[in-house]
């Protein structure tokens, strides 16, 4: 008795993760812009290149660091 109540709790735990990931008709909404974790990667690329010619840091855009400015 217990070996058959074993096997259906691991059977049903075992099934429970088979409905995990993105069904077919629900990509087209994970595929838009703002979806993505950059939606505008270029933006994002020319803003960090600013702030690293201002300050003399690079990455993070921390608080950190400090600068004069003239590169």
């Amino acid at each position: 008795m217990k070996k058959t109540l074993v096997l259906v709790l691991l059977a049903s735990v075992a099934s429970g993760c088979s409905s995990l990931g993105v069904k077919p008709w629900e990509r087209d909404l994970l595929a838009k812009k703002q979806m993505a974790l950059d939606p505008y990667p270029v933006e994002t690329g020319l803003d960090d290149h600013i702030y690293f010619s201002k300050e003399a840091a690079a990455g993070g855009r921390g608080f950190g660091g400090g600068g004069c400015g003239c590169n």
